[in-house]
């Protein structure tokens, strides 16, 4: 049985997520695991989720309010020991260094595409091994 990975989806817009969610869909790529979706809303709801561990990727909102994607991806880059990579939602092409001063690992631009979307994703997934695959015994 294949392992599945925990995407955390921080946005303030529940169309927002439900958008991620349906891009998504179960499986990214055909060679990447199964996901799970926990959805957060505010920014101490991602670092409560990151504190209690298991999360293989983060996909940030960059126009949350009112502590949007790219502030939350630097503070979590920072403060957060094995840091799951980050793919950061942004509004416009133009945004994207502004995704690089976040360190975020992607950056898709929304409204989403659901196939560049799925690819970044996927690539993610493909980076590292599960979260519940490091848990020591």
């Amino acid at each position: 049985m294949q392992a599945t990975a925990t995407v955390l989806v921080y946005s303030d817009n529940a169309n927002t997520r439900e958008q991620v969610r349906l891009a998504a869909g179960r499986r990214p790529a055909p060679d990447a695991p199964q996901i799970e979706i926990l959805e957060c809303a505010t920014a101490p709801a991602v670092l409560e989720a990151l504190e209690q561990g298991g999360i293989d990727v983060c996909v940030l909102d960059g126009e949350t309010a009112p502590a949007g994607g790219m502030g939350v991806c630097r503070q979590i880059k920072d403060e957060v020991f094995r840091c799951p990579p980050v793919l950061l939602l942004i509004g416009r092409p133009q945004d994207a260094w502004l995704a690089t001063w976040s360190r975020a690992d992607a950056a898709v631009t929304h409204p989403l595409d659901p196939v560049a979307f799925a690819g970044a994703l996927a690539g993610l997934l493909r980076r590292r091994p599960l979260a519940q695959d490091t848990v020591p015994a």
